[in-house]
């Protein structure tokens, strides 16, 4: 007697029981047990994501067991589901086991695969140091971490008041020479700011003026408002001069910052001439 099904089919039986997983899954088990045939790879993608979406993940194991030994050819997309899956049922370590899973299937990570993970999973504030190692190791795979890679880990840890750590992260950049952006910059301005280091954010946007980034027009509001939040009247005017000289976008939140700094500060005469 000849097959229910060819091997060549490609319906994708999970999608005929869009509220069902587990008949979806009785369905693809008995089709599987029918001489010649092999599922198609959507079959199985389809299937991992309703049973996904009804947390059943040791039958996902079991899919991904599957797939493996039957060597399906596996495509990037596959685990950006995945890890989005574990990252929805905060299964957090399995999430980042994903992208030594892609290993396993002969996938290398691309650096946006990567970004994908960290930022998904860097939201959890209480996972930061896990995924900071995983970040640290990913060179050893020929996976090398880009400037939003960084970026990504740098915005965690200066949410979390570890600025060391951030600033650790900025100085590995230039030593694996890949090169800050603005946003770098900003990231770490405004991690200082928070921490009222401003001395620090001065510095910082000396640097990066020097190296010619123009930043982003909130990021100097911020540093002017801390800057006269700590009194430090005179500095936020030459920072407002020297944005002028390097060619920023200065623009009238800018001035009315200062404007007010030394208003409070009782120097109505300074203020005036800033409004001139």
């Amino acid at each position: 007697m000849p097959p229910i099904f060819k091997s060549t089919t490609t319906i994708t039986v999970a999608n005929s029981f869009p509220y069902d997983p587990f008949l979806a899954k009785e369905i693809f088990d008995v089709t599987t047990a029918q001489p010649s045939f092999r599922h198609s790879y959507s079959s199985f993608l389809v299937l991992i994501l309703k049973l996904g979406c009804s947390k059943n993940f040791s039958l996902i194991d079991d899919l991904l067991a599957r797939l493996k030994s039957d060597q399906y050819r596996v495509t990037p997309t596959f685990f950006s589901y995945l890890i989005k899956i574990y990252v929805e049922a905060d299964l957090l370590e399995k999430a980042l086991n994903v992208f030594y899973k892609m290993l396993e299937f002969n996938v290398k990570p691309l650096p946006r695969h990567l970004n994908h993970i960290l930022e998904l999973i860097i939201s959890h504030c209480n996972f930061i140091m896990p995924t900071f190692d995983l970040f640290k190791t990913t060179h050893k795979y020929g996976v090398f971490p880009n400037t939003k890679s960084y970026n990504i880990l740098m915005g965690a840890f200066c949410l979390n008041g570890d600025l060391s750590i951030a600033y650790k992260i900025f100085n590995k950049m230039f030593e694996r020479d890949v090169m800050p952006d603005a946003e770098s910059y900003r990231i770490l301005m405004q991690g200082l700011c928070r921490k009222s280091q401003v001395n620090r954010v001065v510095d910082l946007l000396e640097d990066m003026l020097n190296k010619g980034f123009v930043h982003d027009s909130l990021s100097y509001t911020t540093l002017l408002n801390s800057l006269c939040k700590k009194k430090k009247i005179k500095e936020a005017y030459k920072l407002l001069c020297r944005m002028k000289v390097k060619g920023c976008n200065v623009d009238i939140v800018h001035y009315n910052t200062v404007i007010l700094g030394f208003c409070r500060k009782g120097k109505a005469m300074d203020a005036i001439k800033v409004f001139s």
